[in-house]
């Protein structure tokens, strides 16, 4: 059995209904609740618990710093290639799009690499469109070792794979995948996702099941916010995480929260989410998940960042650039999106410290599996 098994027993329209009809008194039942069940994210998630938004907060920020003390983890991407095959509408690198291609050599790709390392940071992502003919399996193996001694963690948020090129990835240095549904809801998807490989919903949403087999140490999973209804979105990326935690104990998982960005397309949000609602997603998600890693990207304002760190947050990208030879700025391929927060990692770590947390760089070392080894 897997999750499309158990996501195929829930109607997305249904989901949104039940969570709208919602009342007070649920919400207050929710938030009794030591361990929280489906009808309670349902009520976290409901247009009702939009009055107990201070209370809903208060909880995340203390189970937060009870599960994982004030730190906040810092990371960068690099981004390989931005040559796609896939008509995604909302996306940058999308096919229909006529921008400047490029992909890096390995030479570049490790001169990106000790520009992040130079800046602190020990913990990246490395990211490429999907197109096999400019950057497959080979490409993101042989970057992997090429940059493996400068950073303890390497994760990737690449193409889906099979179980066997995961354990490749994981021998060549990769410990972490990173990898979006972008939206649950199977109309929804078809209408993203016109032309391309990413076309196959099955395929897509069964890849954190095969990175789990192969042995993948960490996890993240996320949907793309603007698309669908937050609150149902916000469901069933719960649900996910539920399913991944009880089949794939060993690994640790992260949900991100990336909301639509403008891009190359001009593609306009169908669903916006609004700040408001934003917090609300995150508090909730954080309350069902004590132990689970939130993540937010620069996407979203340096305002709403500083905002958002106390409140279930853990992981934050910083300084970063979404085109490949970005940091370098040297003829660098058109970006996948905008980005927001263009402060430098110097300046997220003042800030960091000034809410009373500590930036942490390194949280992992390749060595521990070494030691378990022996």
């Amino acid at each position: 059995m897997s999750f499309l098994d158990e996501i195929n027993k829930y109607d997305p329209n249904w989901v949104l209904e039940q969570i709208e009809d919602k009342k007070n008194i649920d919400v207050e039942r929710a938030l009794l609740r030591e361990h929280p069940r489906t009808e309670d994210l349902m009520a976290l998630l409901s247009p009702a618990a939009e009055d107990y938004i201070e209370e809903i907060a208060s909880r995340a920020h203390r189970t937060t710093v009870q599960r994982f003390g004030r730190t906040i983890l810092l990371y960068a991407p690099i981004y390989l290639s931005n040559e796609c095959t896939n008509g995604c509408l909302y996306c940058g690198f999308s096919a229909h799009n006529k921008i400047h291609r490029r992909t890096l050599s390995l030479d570049e790709v490790e001169k990106e690499a000790e520009y992040l390392h130079s800046q602190g940071f020990r913990h990246v992502i490395l990211l490429t469109g999907e197109a096999l003919h400019a950057a497959d399996n080979s490409l993101i193996l042989a970057a992997a070792n090429r940059i493996r001694h400068l950073f303890s963690s390497i994760s990737i948020e690449v193409y889906p794979m099979e179980v066997e090129e995961y354990q490749q990835t994981i021998t060549a240095g990769v410990d972490g995948l990173t990898i979006y549904q972008e939206t649950y809801d199977k109309r929804l998807y078809a209408e993203m996702h016109p032309f391309g490989k990413k076309r196959d919903y099955n395929y897509r949403i069964l890849t954190p099941e095969r990175a789990g087999k192969a042995g993948m140490r960490r996890i993240g999973i996320g949907t793309l916010l603007g698309i669908g209804n937050f609150r149902s979105e916000g469901f069933f990326t719960c649900l996910h995480a539920m399913y991944l935690a009880r089949h794939y104990w060993q690994t640790q998982l992260s949900v991100s929260f990336p909301r639509i960005r403008p891009a190359d397309g001009g593609f306009n949000p169908l669903n916006p989410v609004s700040d408001r609602h934003f917090v609300q997603l995150i508090c909730a998600l954080r309350l069902m998940f004590p132990d689970v890693g939130l993540v937010l990207s620069t996407r979203e304002s340096a305002q709403l960042r500083d905002d958002l760190l106390p409140l279930g947050i853990t992981q934050m990208s910083a300084g970063s650039c979404t085109a490949p030879g970005g940091y370098q700025g040297k003829d660098s391929g058109a970006q996948q999106f905008t980005i927001d927060d263009s402060r430098t990692p110097e300046e997220m770590c003042v800030l960091i410290r000034s809410k009373g947390y500590d930036a942490v760089w390194k949280d992992w070392d390749r060595a521990f599996l070494d030691k378990i080894a022996v």
